[in-house]
């Protein structure tokens, strides 16, 4: 089968040239040939091996598929598997599988072509945890059965709180006793026991079963009941615990500290009670859950959410001080410049916490000590002054305040010392004035220092006398007495100095003011003490700085205008307001009850304060909102105005994605029958403030009709879209499908149905027949046998004698037509009577795409004698 074509030289062959010989293979069988070409070279003999090889194929898979670890989040993970043929011929395999994981297996057959590489790939879904080792069996073609192993691991996606001190799991954080008004913090660890980042967000439990809100523990059951009956039902939660930061992002394993503060508030009663019997006792669970876990089945939206509870217990304690002599201090009367003092005793009630004290300034009253801390049941003696600085009768309010830690602007990192509670006290004083004698002497000359108008009585006895000497001046040009002919004409503004004020003339003055007499209006000397004067660039640098000082306050009084100015511009700037102001003429129009329409008061929307955490009646409320009046009708597949574009194109924040519900999360069609249609609803719930865009992005083939991919959910609105399920293969279908909302948050609902065949059932399978009582002899024999449809699609079905080749003595009506889903069709059977006619025979039910199934039919004759 080898052939040998080539001319041998005659001669040597010279360097450089080549001699060209071709071999022939013609195979005649599908066998392996080998035979050998001889050289002879001078003295040389060189063996050329032939072979002659039969084209083949050569398949390769690998042996595993391992997905890892993979979180129980209904999503779809795929792999990919490599099936390599490297032979000369297209090879063929089959994928067969019969484990207890369901595995999609793309494909599952095919043909692998000659140097190349067919991928297949394998889906699992994330529906339930567990550990995956199956094996799927792969025949390969001239290599036989190969089997491929399938490895993974899925876990729940696991959040843990730890304590910061130990890392232990924690359970429950006692704050203690706390005074109203104050808080505490304390930290935890917040970790992530799972290989997938997750988001979360942190939930109060306000309605919680066990949790106690404002409630004395301590007292009665008779007092504890009738306090649940008085006290405040709608306390809002998110007031008394701050947990910062309340919403976050978790990397695989990773650990977040967070920050948990409790603030005891006093609740309000219907009626007043001590002080010192008002403890409030707290209990409340803080709930980690992840996002995206709220999307199941409307009656139930908080079972299947993946969470970790931590339970929060507190006090919060009244600050209760008593005072002897009392709250009013009743001082005895004194004079102006002495001092009357009453010592008060103060006492710390509380059994539980000490107080820090600081009394305020008060006029004409000192306190000794002024600050001070008080221990638990302990007393202080505070000495309390009365120091009058002016003739009356005092009654002042003395504030004491009461020193705590407390947050400022939800700032829970850095607790700064406030004063979270006052305390008044009553003072009254009298200060009386003494008699005084004034005495007057005669002064017949001019005085250089204090005088009355005329300068002739001077009072003794007065008290201390000013530093200065009053200067009387006014200005030149107003009056003209005793004018000096020489300084009539004198028009600059001189300032005139009365004649008693020679003792201020010596003083340093400023350098550019001229004084003049009052009578002749004579210059003066104005004398400058070199000593004590300012310099020229003295003058400027005060000068500088006095201007300095004019145009700061100018800054602030135009910086206040604009401020005043801004605020009025939004007060009018509205659409409501256009800038009229009453005084301007516009009529304010009269509004009666009547005009104002009945509606109800929309809910109580979340504050858009990051700080704020969320709470389970305040989501509850929402929730009821949106679905007791919302719109379950399609809206529009893309944002059409400018305001569904806007927020249509907002990144949510992880507690905005957590009042979206969509579910459930899987969707179970259970049985079905293939080749029907069925529908599911997966409903959408708006609880925001804004616009959502859903898409759905579905691509498996049976679900391929589900119809709107995409919708615009308007604000408090809830509206569903229908899944629809079609296949025609048998068995477990389990698959999820992939949603987003504005372009940008993914979340995945699983889908699981049973394809069952069709097929139809009858009542029995051996009818007997026999005739019916009261009826003649030769009459037909009848009997009715029903068809019944169990499945969820239509059926058609045809009865067919097992043997046509003969004319049968049965018959059954009718002999075709179809079944409605979930019921059944009666059909009748009769046996015709007659010589030598067969008692006995066998139809055949046949269905459309469907079951056979056998039904033998016999006649009962009795023959009476």
């Amino acid at each position: 089968q080898f052939k040998l074509i080539v001319e041998n030289p005659e001669k040597p062959i010279a360097p450089g040239l080549q001699v060209k010989a071709v071999v022939e293979y013609t195979p005649k069988c599908a066998e392996d040939l080998q035979d050998k070409l001889t050289l002879l070279i001078d003295d040389d003999v060189v063996h050329i091996p032939v072979l002659g090889l039969v084209p083949y194929c050569d398949l390769e898979i690998e042996s595993e598929v391992n997905f890892g670890e993979m979180i129980a989040n209904n999503k779809l993970v795929s792999k990919q598997i490599r099936i390599a043929n490297n032979g000369t011929t297209s090879g063929v395999f089959r994928v067969s599988y019969d484990g207890v994981v369901l595995l999609n297996i793309k494909p599952d057959r095919g043909v692998v072509k000659p140097k190349s590489v067919r991928k297949i790939r394998v889906d699992i879904c994330t529906d339930a945890p567990g550990v995956i080792q199956e094996t799927m069996k792969v025949e390969l073609e001239s290599r036989g059965c190969a089997e491929v192993l399938v490895k993974g691991v899925v876990v729940e996606q696991v959040l843990k709180v730890l304590g910061v001190s130990c890392g232990k799991a924690l359970k429950c954080i006692n704050f203690g006793p706390l005074y109203f008004g104050t808080s505490k913090t304390e930290k935890i660890h917040l970790y992530n026991e799972s290989p997938e980042s997750v988001d979360w967000v942190a939930v109060l439990e306000d309605n919680a079963v066990g949790g106690e809100m404002g409630t004395d523990l301590q007292g009665s059951t008779d007092a504890v009941l009738h306090d649940l009956s008085l006290k405040k039902k709608d306390v809002d939660v998110s007031t008394l615990i701050l947990c910062v930061p309340n919403q976050g992002t978790l990397l695989p394993y990773e650990k977040s500290l967070i920050t948990v503060c409790f603030s005891p508030e006093k609740l309000e009663r219907e009626f007043e009670v001590n002080d010192a019997s008002l403890i409030q006792d707290y209990v409340l669970f803080l709930r980690f859950e992840a996002v995206g876990g709220r999307g199941v089945c409307l009656q139930d939206l908080r079972s299947h959410s993946r969470h970790v509870d931590l339970a929060l217990m507190g006090s919060g304690f009244p600050v209760v001080l008593s005072f002897k002599p009392g709250r009013v201090i009743n001082f005895k009367d004194c004079y102006l410049g002495e001092q009357t003092q009453v010592v008060c005793t103060m006492k710390n009630e509380s059994e539980f916490l000490p107080v820090t004290f600081r009394f305020r300034k008060a006029a004409h009253f000192n306190v000794s000590p002024e600050r001070g801390t008080l221990k638990v049941n302990s007393e202080k003696e505070v000495m309390l002054s009365f120091s009058p600085r002016q003739i009356g009768t005092f009654e002042m309010k003395q504030i004491i305040d009461i020193i705590g830690t407390g947050v400022e602007e939800n700032n829970v990192d850095a607790l700064k010392t406030k004063s979270f509670h006052q305390i008044y006290l009553t003072l009254l004083g009298v200060c009386k004035c003494k008699r005084t004698s004034v005495v007057f002497t005669i002064n017949p000359g001019l005085t250089p220092l204090i005088s009355n108008a005329t300068g002739q009585f001077v009072v003794r006895g007065t008290g201390q006398l000013s530093d200065t000497a009053p200067v009387a001046i006014l200005k030149s040009t107003q009056t003209q007495i005793h004018t000096h002919r020489k300084n009539r004409n004198c028009k600059d503004d001189a300032l005139t100095a009365f004649p008693n004020d020679r003792a201020a003339s010596l003083r340093p003055s400023e350098w550019n003011k001229k004084y003049r007499t009052i009578f002749t209006k004579t210059e003066r000397y104005n004398y400058v003490d070199p000593d004590f004067a300012y310099t020229d660039l003295e003058q400027l640098l005060r000068k500088a700085n006095t201007k300095r000082y004019i145009d700061f306050i100018a800054h602030l009084r135009q910086r206040r205008l604009e401020k005043e100015a801004a605020r009025q511009f939004y007060i009018y700037n509205n659409p409501v307001s256009i800038g009229f102001k009453p005084g301007e003429g516009l009529k304010s129009p009269h509004i009666s009850i009547s005009d104002f329409p009945t509606e109800k008061p929309e809910p109580k929307m979340l504050p858009s304060d990051e700080n704020c955490m969320l709470t389970s009646r305040k989501l509850a409320a929402i929730v009821r909102k949106s679905t007791n009046e919302g719109v379950w009708s399609w809206f529009s597949p893309m944002p059409s105005s400018m305001q569904e574009k806007e927020d249509c194109r907002l990144t949510l924040t992880h507690k905005q994605l957590h009042q979206i519900f969509i579910g459930p999360s899987t969707i179970d069609f259970g049985d079905v029958c293939v080749y029907s249609t069925t529908t599911k609803e997966l409903h959408v719930i708006n609880n925001l403030s804004v616009h959502i865009w859903i898409q759905i992005e579905v691509e498996v083939p049976e679900l391929q009709e589900t119809s709107p991919l995409s919708q615009v959910v308007p604000p408090l609105t809830k509206t569903h879209i229908p899944i629809v399920f079609e296949t025609d293969t048998v068995g477990m279908f389990k698959s999820s499908f992939s949603y987003k909302i504005n372009k940008q948050h993914t979340g995945y609902v699983l889908v699981v149905a049973h394809a069952m065949p069709i097929e139809l059932q009858l009542s029995t399978k051996e009818l007997i027949v026999s005739p019916v009582p009261g009826c003649l002899a030769g009459t037909e024999f009848r009997r009715t046998v029903r068809v019944c449809n169990p499945r969820n699609h239509p059926v058609g079905f045809t009865w067919r004698p097992v043997t046509e080749d003969r004319r049968s003595a049965f018959t059954i009506k009718p002999t075709r037509g179809f079944v409605e889903p979930y019921s059944d069709v009666e059909c009748e059977v009769v046996w015709h009577p007659g010589f030598n006619t067969p008692e006995t025979e066998q139809f055949i039910l046949c269905v459309r795409k469907g079951n056979t199934i056998n039904l033998k039919c016999s006649a009962k004759v009795t023959i009476r004698v």
